[in-house]
């Protein structure tokens, strides 16, 4: 026999109310209540009934995101983590999430279409590009959104989370030079992503302080799989002027870099250094590299656990309030793949 509101608030002591509050992600509730509420849920089995819960609520219990999808678009191992934490905070909050796929030409309409529909409480998005027109767009909706990332020369007056990707690569490139690197190269994400772009300023802004040349930098951009890490690597490395280091926008990018510094004879760490940036991928940690990785380092889940959680909290906010707006600091963990520069390049001793 299924258990009820009822009987889940008389066995806690709680008003039937609190305990709805508390499933439903009200920031008034304190935390001990919401976990003792959460606690009884898991021992009792306690579902709510989704309809009474709507009608009395006015919410879905949802938060939706558009998913475009296109022959020519690669599946995202990282999305996918930061999915998992977006999955794991909102099954706390006994929230679900709807994802609705699209083609990428059709994304705002998908996405207007999805905050109509009254499926959704909150929505969010991410893969933030250059010129962004989903961020105006989502302003218009009247509905609480959150943005994953940032955009450029738009203005920032909308809630988002990001990592500081600029001072991440920025960092990064400061050790290499430390080190002796002279020439750099860069495997990145996506031209058009804002992310990419900043990893990118972060980087040329380290070097340009270094008086070092910025011009003609061995820089290529593509979807963030090992194959494009692979033919990035091997088009450096058959360049006139190879370089001496390599950053990776992910540890994906660097399993194919370092697949093509293999192939081509080359000790990671002694004859190039390799840094990437380390989305903490549980199947794809950079320790268990043959040479482990120097990284800089960010969680997506934790990224996406935090999503849910500021959409969730944010439905019990009045309107008006300032968007909440945070940029995370990554850590730059040194390993085995950087030294020092060579003094000649292997390369250039064949």
């Amino acid at each position: 026999m299924s258990i009820k509101l009822k009987q889940l608030a008389e066995r806690l002591g709680l008003s039937q109310t609190t305990v709805s509050r508390a499933l439903n992600g009200y920031p008034e509730v304190n935390e001990e209540t919401r976990r003792r509420v959460m606690e009884a849920v898991r021992e009792t089995g306690y579902r709510p009934n989704k309809a009474a819960q709507r009608l009395a609520t006015g919410r879905a219990g949802s938060i939706g995101l558009v998913m475009p999808v296109a022959a020519e678009i690669e599946a995202d191992l990282h999305f996918g983590s930061f999915l998992t934490g977006l999955a794991e905070a909102a099954q706390r909050h006994d929230f679900h999430l709807v994802i609705n796929p699209s083609s990428p030409e059709e994304e705002e309409i998908t996405f207007r279409r999805l905050a109509a529909s009254g499926n959704v409480d909150a929505l969010f998005i991410a893969h933030v590009r250059r010129e962004d027109p989903r961020i105006a767009m989502l302003r218009s909706l009247h509905i609480p959104y959150l943005v994953h990332g940032r955009a450029i020369d738009q203005g920032d007056d909308y809630p988002f989370l990001d990592i500081d990707n600029e001072q991440a690569f920025y960092e990064a490139t400061k050790l290499l030079i430390g080190l002796g690197h002279r020439r750099i190269g860069l495997i990145n994400g996506q031209e058009q992503l804002t992310f990419s772009i900043r990893r990118e300023t972060g980087m040329k802004k380290a070097m340009r302080e270094a008086g070092l040349p910025v011009d003609d930098l061995p820089i290529d951009h593509g979807f963030m799989t090992d194959e494009f890490g692979y033919r990035a690597a091997v088009r450096f490395l058959e360049a006139p002027a190879p370089p001496t280091a390599i950053l990776c926008s992910s540890t994906v990018i660097a399993l194919g870099a370092v697949r093509a510094l293999n192939r081509a004879g080359l000790t990671i760490g002694e004859d190039v250094s390799v840094i990437a940036h380390d989305d903490v991928l549980p199947l794809l940690k950079p320790e268990h590299f043959s040479v482990p990785l120097t990284t800089t380092q960010s969680s997506l889940r934790a990224a996406g656990a935090r999503v849910a959680e500021r959409l969730i909290a944010s439905l019990g906010q009045p309107s008006g309030a300032p968007p909440e707006q945070e940029l995370w600091a990554t850590k730059l963990i040194r390993r085995q793949s950087t030294s020092p520069a060579p003094r000649l390049p292997r390369m250039a001793r064949r």
